[in-house]
């Protein structure tokens, strides 16, 4: 599979038959521009994960692009396919598992969204959103969220241990001054067997 970051929280999947934008936020640039898009793909409803202004052109340039988003998010958008937990979605030749189901706490005080984790082609990769839900299936390739008012360090390892993918591409790292310091904690506490493996920037990168 090939995987561009684009920043933040936003990942361009390509699997050679089916390609896959999930959550092209505003802390996200780049993804702005991409064209045969089979879908569109949002966790939650938060900005950072959804560009409002953004993503009417997107899905405009993408015309085929099925776009599925979480409960919450769907009042928001037009003609969306709202994933729930345990839905299997088909995206052109790539099978999709929708997990997970509700945002990190971040604080008593404020409310809890929906949040849908993705696991994309039997597990080839997952984006959890802003969750550290752990699901059933085996990982190859691991969105890591490296920084959030949600997560502590040491629980982005702990689930990094629990999930055991053999790739942890860090993800969610805008809230960061110095995202390296968070990867470094990542290397050195990895599990065996896992790469922690930061992507440039807008790069396909084969993973």
């Amino acid at each position: 599979m090939r995987v561009v970051h684009f920043g933040h929280a936003c990942v361009l999947l390509d699997t050679g038959t089916t390609r896959i934008l999930i959550d092209p936020g505003s802390f996200s640039a780049g993804f702005e521009d991409l064209t045969d898009l089979d879908a569109v793909m949002i966790t939650h409803q938060h900005a950072d994960h959804v560009d409002a202004e953004k993503l009417p052109a997107l899905l405009q340039a993408n015309p085929r692009a099925q776009l599925v988003v979480d409960e919450g998010t769907a009042p928001s958008v037009e003609n969306p396919t709202v994933a729930r937990p345990g839905d299997v979605l088909k995206i052109g030749d790539t099978t999709v598992k929708v997990v997970g189901g509700q945002h990190a706490i971040i604080h008593q005080d404020i409310p809890v969204i929906p949040n849908t984790g993705y696991v994309v082609g039997d597990g080839a990769f997952y984006h959890p959103g802003d969750a550290l839900f752990v699901p059933d299936e085996d990982v190859d390739v691991l969105g890591l969220p490296s920084g959030a008012p949600w997560m502590r360090t040491g629980e982005a390892v702990d689930f990094m241990r629990a999930v055991r993918p053999r790739v942890a591409v860090p993800i969610h790292e805008a809230v960061l001054a110095m995202p390296q310091m968070a990867y470094r904690h990542f290397e050195n506490l990895k599990p065996e067997g896992t790469e922690v493996r930061p992507l440039p920037r807008g790069e396909e990168t084969e993973v």
